[in-house]
């Protein structure tokens, strides 16, 4: 089955817009995974307008399934995920004013910056995934950077299945299975919903990993967490 990694910065954003501790954001992952949530994403960035550095130290004895950090590796972002030592480090190209991520890696331009990086987590023993696009030339390009994963950025193929276009999934498709030719873990996320998941998965060759946090924030505000959790695991059996 497909793991269900829940990134829970929407959680922190509403702290963030009050002031205070509420909602905590360990509480929730303690709570996501006694739900049934196969992991915890967090994506810090440097403003800490969201998930702040200090809740990445907090969530780490906290979190017994799989721990996944996310973000741009500047200098602040290394340090921490050194310090932390999640199962998993997700490097993503975004900007520091990026409202939310919004391309991959170019990882042929960026492939010694991306060496580099790599080298340095997985000497300290943590998994690392590549954040790309669904472009061939950039799976061939993170198989050469060492990586042991990429995050398939999903949200072109989002757009496109709600406005009823399913051969949108074509190029994840072929991007997946040269990932698995190639011996990458796939992992996937952006945009993926309860109304979309469940073809998504049924599609993809060989998806070890989703992580989702807008879209199942959202839906819990009708449904409720343990709830949204529980149909999101269905869906990915």
């Amino acid at each position: 089955m497909t793991k269900l990694s829940v990134n829970i910065n929407k959680i922190a954003t509403l702290r963030n817009s009050r002031g205070g501790d509420v909602p905590n954001v360990v509480q929730f992952a303690k709570d996501a995974q006694r739900f049934g949530a196969e992991g915890i994403t967090i994506h810090p960035r440097p403003d800490e307008r969201h998930i702040r550095y200090q809740d990445a130290r907090d969530l780490k004895p906290e979190v017994y399934t799989e721990y996944n950090i996310e973000g741009n590796p500047v200098t602040s972002f290394l340090k921490l995920v050194l310090e932390v030592k999640p199962t998993q480090v997700t490097l993503v190209p975004d900007a520091i004013d990026a409202i939310t991520s919004n391309a991959g890696w170019d990882t042929i331009k960026h492939k010694d910056f991306l060496v580099d990086v790599i080298k340095e987590f997985k000497n300290n023993g943590i998994r690392t995934s590549i954040f790309v696009d669904p472009v061939l030339e950039q799976i061939e390009g993170a198989k050469l950077t060492g990586a042991d994963r990429i995050e398939l950025y999903t949200e072109a193929f989002a757009h496109q299945y709600s406005l009823g276009n399913e051969g949108a999934i074509k190029p994840y498709v072929e991007s997946a299975e040269l990932a698995s030719k190639l011996d990458l873990g796939i992992n996937a996320g952006h945009d993926l919903s309860l109304e979309n998941i469940k073809f998504f998965k049924d599609e993809m060759p060989n998806l070890l990993e989703v992580s989702i946090g807008h879209a199942l924030i959202a839906e819990s505000l009708y449904l409720g967490v343990e709830n949204v959790i529980q149909m999101y695991l269905n869906k990915l059996k």
